[in-house]
């Protein structure tokens, strides 16, 4: 039975853990009422995915909220009056076991902040970790944060206990970090991301040629940056996660939109959060570049460095470039077939795998499940009647925003008349 001050603690550092967005909260506001079955409250809990698309729940806390920085954007700076909270080392293995067994979560992300200095920090991190896997066995999953400034020494050993690693960058750029984070240094951020990212590749190395070789964060490393605290493009901070894909090896950046939480004049006002939209489009763009084979350049550039917010990238993309198409899918290359608004990673190795038995026809990209209202403004069939090139980019985006105006008017009809 977790008591009391325990919980204030949990309630406490797990909403100051909502800020870092390496995974997506899902709290519950269902309460316990007269010691019934069970608890829905979910203190901290979030889902995460594997790489082979299963979803797991994950204990997501800081440590404390104690912190020496005092960093503009951040809800947790020293000069910010808040609740100030800390768990002990073994309260968090308590609390990470206690829930394991309940089944509410299959792993621990754990973040904090900086409470002395790096290294007292990440020893207390690398500590819980330790605990966690040799005096209780525990084989779910770990995500630490490496604390920028740690030692070597430190970070090797949250290496060989934690499933991944992140180190956050938290602004797009060296000036903005300067700017709203002066006791911080980029150095200080870059070099830990290097040093995990060649122990990284190293022990893969060592995997191979002996299989009894230890795991070394056998996720890899990822960051994350805040949006829209300061004036950066979305050029710039696409070309930035970039840097960290290529240079890094990071397995994901993640982005997180500024919430406005004080009233310094470095910071857009209160009551001026980044949109949603803008998230999701930058982690679209961020899909593209990844799995598409786009380059930052293709999505957007100095003639426009900012995301076009009311259609997604790829779109944007093929209505700047109407010379390469339409595209007769029956024989396109994959990767070009993969850049058609409207057909996703899956569909167009769909489309390649099926058409080797026929050629395509519009009915069949249906039946595939392809967007086929989207994609068929950038098809060539053997009908005349369905060649779309005679339509100006203006005019094919207005017909794809109106049809899906429609499409949700439509959808939300229908779940009207279920009532």
């Amino acid at each position: 039975m977790v008591n009391e001050r325990v919980m204030e603690k949990l309630g406490i550092l797990a909403d100051a853990a909502k800020y870092d967005v390496s995974c997506s909260s899902a709290l519950s506001n269902r309460k316990n009422k007269d010691k019934g079955l069970g608890d829905a409250k979910g203190y901290g809990i979030c889902h995460s995915f594997t790489e082979d698309g299963r979803c797991v729940s994950l204990l997501k806390i800081l440590l404390t909220n104690h912190c020496i920085f005092d960093c503009a954007y951040c809800v947790s700076r020293k000069s910010n009056d808040i609740k100030r909270a800390a768990f002990t080392v073994d309260e968090v293995v308590e609390l990470t076991i206690g829930f394991y067994r309940r089944n509410y979560i299959e792993g621990l992300f754990l973040s904090s902040g900086i409470f002395d200095n790096a290294d007292a920090t990440m020893e207390r991190l690398v500590r819980i970790a330790k605990k966690l896997r040799q005096d209780h066995n525990f084989n779910g999953y770990i995500h630490l944060k490496a604390i920028p400034g740690a030692s070597d020494e430190l970070l090797k050993e949250a290496g060989m206990y934690a499933d991944r690693l992140s180190v956050n960058v938290e602004m797009p750029t060296e000036q903005s970090l300067k700017l709203l984070a002066p006791d911080k240094n980029h150095k200080d951020v870059i070099k830990p991301m290097e040093y995990l990212k060649n122990e990284i590749i190293g022990y893969k190395e060592e995997k191979k040629l002996n299989y009894k070789a230890p795991l070394f964060a056998p996720a890899g490393q990822s960051t994350q940056m805040v949006i829209g605290a300061t004036k950066e493009s979305d050029l710039e901070i696409l070309g930035m996660a970039d840097y960290f894909y290529q240079k890094m090896s990071m397995k994901r950046v993640y982005y997180s939109g500024y919430v406005p939480i004080s009233h310094d004049n470095r910071l857009p006002a209160i009551g001026t959060p980044v949109p949603i939209i803008r998230e999701n489009r930058l982690y679209q763009a961020d899909w593209l570049i990844r799995n598409y084979g786009f380059n930052v350049n293709e999505i957007v550039g100095f003639n426009q460095p900012n995301l076009d917010l009311d259609i997604d990238p790829k779109l944007g993309w093929a209505l700047r470039n109407l010379n390469q198409f339409p595209v007769d899918i029956n024989t396109a290359d994959l990767d070009l077939v993969k850049r058609i608004p409207g057909i996703g990673f899956l569909g167009a190795q769909k489309i390649v795998a099926a058409r080797k038995f026929k050629k395509l026809a519009p009915q069949d990209l249906q039946k595939l499940g392809i967007a086929y209202s989207r994609a068929k403004y950038f098809l060539a069939f053997a009908s005349p009647f369905l060649l779309q090139k005679d339509l100006t980019a203006v005019q094919i985006k207005d017909q794809i925003l109106d049809s899906q105006k429609s499409k949700y008017k439509n959808d939300f009809s229908n779940q009207l008349s279920l009532f």
